[in-house]
C-alpha cells in the first residue's frame, strides 16, 4: 500500500499520507520504498536520504528549509531539525 507521496523529482523529502510507525516500511507513490526510523504522522515529511546538517530541503521542487541537524533517511523532518531560510522570490520569477 502506498503511504507517501514525493511532489517533484528534486525533493530530498516526501510527505506521509498516514501514519507511520518507527520500522515499518515507506511505499512512496511511484515505487520506492524507505524504511521509516521514527513515527512520523499523517502528512508530515520523511527524509528519502541522509540529509546533512545545513544541507537544504527540497518539497515541491522548492527549497523550504534548511536542516538544523543532521537528518537520517527515514527520519520524521519537522520543525524540530529544520529552519526557514531567506529567500529572494522577486528574482526567482524572472
Amino acid at each position: 500500500m502506498t503511504n507517501a507521496i514525493l511532489l517533484d523529482k528534486k525533493d530530498n523529502v516526501a510527505t506521509c499520507t498516514s501514519a507511520v510507525a518507527a520500522s515499518n516500511k515507506i511505499k512512496i507513490l511511484g515505487g520506492e520504498e524507505i524504511i521509516c526510523v521514527e513515527d512520523i504522522p499523517i502528512w508530515h515529511k520523511v527524509a528519502l536520504k541522509k540529509i546533512a546538517k545545513g544541507e537544504k530541503i527540497f518539497k515541491y521542487g522548492e527549497i523550504i528549509g534548511e536542516a538544523a541537524a543532521d537528518i537520517a533517511a527515514g527520519a520524521w523532518v519537522s520543525h524540530k531539525n529544520i529552519f526557514s531560510v531567506p529567500r529572494d522570490y522577486s528574482s526567482e520569477m524572472i
